[in-house]
């Protein structure tokens, strides 16, 4: 029998609502959420430990990385076949994210955790864990990267992102659709990751900000970021990848000024290219220096330029990072 290893890390499935607050708070240890997980004893061996009871909101790219090198301590032993990891689901897909760029390792890693807590009818935490036990266990869910699972669906890290804030179902990768289900127990895998790299550091740059484009906007939050010591903003431009012309001036001035900028769109489907060239338009962008992110959302965009502002300060490696065989 293959052994598991859970690694709790906070989120709503470790949470009871307190009677005082009337909300729900991190209560619950590891070991009383395996207790709710009945019957995976007959498909795993587990090994459940803790690394935080946070919250997803309160995790942190440092936190992240020492999560992630917490991990690896695990993949590193003969005995365990793969990793499961609980997580807050607010912040769920930016932490699978940063760990499917910084893990270079072929055993499965799985990010899971609940949209309900233990205090609500439905709870759906212990059937999310066990599902993500099964999937550590299979022999096709090695060399996929890090894995999402929720409600018996398999996705991505690089491609999944939090679509409903209560559905059950709420994580969907919106391009491409799962990668496989879980179904009578069993990770059933349909197809491979869109794409797959990995970013070899253990640093992280951590002043970057992320800008949403919306209209009207003119360049004084881009302009108050560059004064106060940003090293990468990345912006969600409209559509195809466009932004208000006040606000392309900025970004001029920003690059000048050596800040790497990236630009992805607030549109959840579909890459920026530099189709326009009137001002504000990608191809102005573009010829000023701006980055091109491909189809990353903002909240993952901003997680690589981290991790490639802590592997390198080139600008061109980083556009390489970004770009390489996406744009010419």
């Amino acid at each position: 029998m293959k052994k598991v290893a859970v690694i709790f890390n906070g989120g709503t499935i470790s949470m009871k609502v307190d009677p005082k607050l009337q909300a729900a708070v991190p209560t619950l240890s590891g070991e009383e959420i395996m207790a709710m997980a009945t019957g995976i004893e007959e498909y795993a061996e587990v090994e459940s430990v803790t690394f935080s009871s946070l919250p997803g909101p309160h995790m942190t790219p440092q936190t992240m990385m020492e999560l992630a090198r917490y991990v690896e301590t695990f993949l590193g032993r003969e005995d365990i076949a793969g990793v499961v990891v609980t997580h807050g689901t607010d912040t769920l897909e930016e932490t699978a994210y940063f760990l499917d760029l910084v893990i270079d390792n072929k055993k499965p890693v799985v990010v899971t955790g609940s949209m309900r807590n233990s205090s609500e009818l439905g709870y759906d935490g212990p059937a999310n864990l066990t599902a993500s036990i099964c999937t550590a266990i299979s022999e096709e869910a090695a060399s996929r990267g890090v894995l999402v699972c929720l409600n018996d669906e398999i996705n991505c890290a690089s491609e999944v992102t939090k679509e409903h804030s209560m559905h059950l179902n709420t994580f969907k990768s919106p391009e491409f659709g799962p990668i496989g289900i879980v179904d009578t127990n069993k990770a059933i895998f349909y197809r491979d990751a869109a794409t797959k790299e990995h970013l070899k550091t253990n640093v992280v740059e951590d002043k970057v900000d992320l800008i949403k484009a919306a209209t009207g906007m003119d360049g004084k939050l881009i302009d108050y970021c560059v004064s106060t010591g940003s090293k990468g903003i990345v912006i969600e431009a409209m559509g195809r990848g466009n932004i208000p012309p006040k606000m392309a001036e900025s970004v001029d001035k920003a690059i000048k000024a050596g800040v790497v900028v990236v630009m992805v769109s607030r549109c959840y489907k579909g890459r920026v290219l530099d189709s326009y060239g009137y001002p504000g338009g990608g191809k102005g962008l573009r010829n000023s220096g701006v980055i091109f992110g491909d189809r990353l959302p903002g909240q993952k965009a901003r997680i690589k330029l981290m991790l490639a502002l802590g592997l390198t300060q080139d600008k061109e490696e980083v556009k390489r990072i970004f770009e390489k065989g996406l744009y010419n």
